[in-house]
């Protein structure tokens, strides 16, 4: 599947608002980016990830009839692995008086969501647990039940809320399971929407303004009573939700310079290696300067430059060789995940 411009666009803006979070959150910038808009970098950046693995695992199930599971997970492994593992060596180096091993076990596992003792260096790869362990299990569910997927997610986005609101009662820690119901209408909202978009009319200028205005407004509800916390999961994150599938489907439909702009688009390609880079200098209280952001983003530069793309490039080449072989009749049909 060709890469999308629009939505690298839209990744920079995600990553660019949880940078400005960490940096209010540490003291290096205004509060309420932390308070705020922080957040909503994470939703948008599962509501893309869900439409972008959907819409991969659909287009390979249109064409073959099934689903790879194998070829996926060694594509998904060769894209996410590689730089996560460098920046955990290197933070376990310069940061081993903080590390304990069991820290370390949990990240490379990818279940830092819960491990509720992780140090401040790790404190981010939460969401990188959350979205693996969903790579793990939706390719699993959509193969098995092709025919049912509308009908899962729909269940999903209806019991997600409820299920945010029993663990809200019997205050469920929200850095592990509780994550779940809050991740999981996100995703789930994006692979909807991959599945629905060819059937959506297009969205006009005036609708994705009212989507814009509600990603602004809503997270700046605040849930501080019971009633106040019912409004906010029944009907503010659904809307909250729809708003930001509504301009990802939007910006694939109708591009705009600006978010294909080759700058803008840079940062949403290296935004992978940024989320896992601004932690040791956008999260640390010690660093005292904001310009520390800079060196955030040469660190991502470098991971993406010297492993990213490396890895990605053997992988390329790796699934196009498998596909001469087939044409040509010397290898077992393989059919490979994009």
């Amino acid at each position: 599947m060709k890469r999308i411009p629009s939505l690298d666009g839209l990744r920079a803006i995600s990553i660019t608002a949880v940078v400005l979070g960490h940096l209010g959150k540490s003291g290096h910038g205004p509060r309420i980016f932390w308070e705020v808009y922080a957040e909503s970098g994470v939703r948008l950046f599962f509501v893309i990830s869900g439409f972008l693995i959907t819409k991969i695992l659909i287009e390979e199930h249109r064409q073959t009839s099934t689903l790879n599971l194998r070829a996926f997970y060694f594509r998904r492994a060769l894209r996410i692995f590689p730089a996560a593992l460098v920046f955990l060596a290197l933070a376990m180096i310069f940061y081993w008086h903080q590390v304990r091993w069991y820290h370390l076990v949990a990240a490379s596992l990818y279940l830092a969501n819960f491990d509720s003792t992780r140090p401040w260096i790790f404190g981010h790869l939460w969401s990188l647990g959350v979205e693996e362990q969903f790579y793990l299990l939706w390719p699993s569910v959509l193969k098995r039940w092709y025919h049912e997927r509308k009908t899962i997610l729909w269940a999903v986005l209806i019991l997600a809320p409820i299920c945010q609101m029993i663990f809200y009662i019997f205050k469920v820690p929200g850095g592990s399971l509780g994550a779940y119901p809050w991740a999981a209408t996100n995703l789930a909202t994006g692979c909807l929407l991959a599945i629905i978009a060819p059937q959506l009319p297009k969205i006009r200028i005036p609708i994705a303004l009212v989507m814009v205005l509600g990603m602004a407004l809503i997270p700046l509800f605040a849930a501080n009573t019971v009633s106040r916390t019912l409004v906010l999961v029944f009907v503010l994150q659904p809307a909250l939700c729809l708003s930001m599938a509504g301009i990802l489907l939007h910006v694939v439909q109708t591009p705009y310079r600006f978010l294909s702009w080759p700058p803008i688009v840079w940062v949403g390609k290296i935004s992978y290696s940024l989320y896992l880079w601004q932690q040791p200098f956008c999260s640390d209280p010690h660093l005292r300067h904001t310009y520390f952001v800079f060196f955030a983003i040469v660190a991502a530069a470098v991971s993406y430059y010297c492993v990213e793309r490396p890895v990605l490039k053997w992988r390329d080449k790796r699934t196009q060789s498998l596909v001469g072989e087939l044409r040509l009749g010397t290898a077992e049909p393989v059919r490979s995940a994009a």
